[in-house]
């Protein structure tokens, strides 16, 4: 097994330290979540979950298989959050569920401007003996999760 190989499938066991807020109407929630892992020092932060609405977000979908492409939309409609996953430290990455007024869902990588509707109560994790970082990745062209032990 190559070394990149090896790296990708590394796994550690952390104690967790585990932060709960609720965001309000007009609230951003990605530089919301940003802040709080400054203010906190959250070195291997991820979300644990999230349940609310927003009133707008900008995601950007998979990749199109016939045209290479990742289309870019923006919601401006309420939305219920459905899911919200992902990493927080190392500069983040974070992908959403939301579902319309008519339960059809739309999901993606999230690129921003999410503002909260009514409201956004989220737990965020904070692996206590791990650091999260980034590092790029030829097999798949982008800077991916690296896992390591803090001092």
């Amino acid at each position: 097994m190559d070394s990149e190989k090896a790296s990708r499938s590394k796994m550690a066991g952390s104690n967790l330290c585990c932060y709960a807020l609720r965001l309000g109407p007009g609230e951003e929630i990605v530089s919301s979540l940003m802040k709080l892992v400054e203010e906190k020092g959250i070195l291997a932060g991820f979300v644990m979950t999230c349940v609310g609405s927003v009133q707008k977000a900008r995601l950007r979908l998979a990749q199109d298989e016939n045209t290479g492409k990742n289309e870019i939309i923006e919601l401006n409609q309420q939305h219920e959050i459905v899911s919200l996953v992902g990493t927080l430290s190392a500069g983040g990455h974070l992908h959403v569920a939301l579902s319309d007024a008519q339960g059809r869902v739309i999901g993606g990588h999230v690129m921003g401007d999410m503002v909260v509707f009514t409201t956004a109560e989220i737990v965020v994790g904070d692996c206590s003996d791990l650091v999260f970082s980034r590092r790029f990745d030829s097999c798949t062209g982008f800077p991916e999760l690296a896992v390591g032990c803090r001092d």
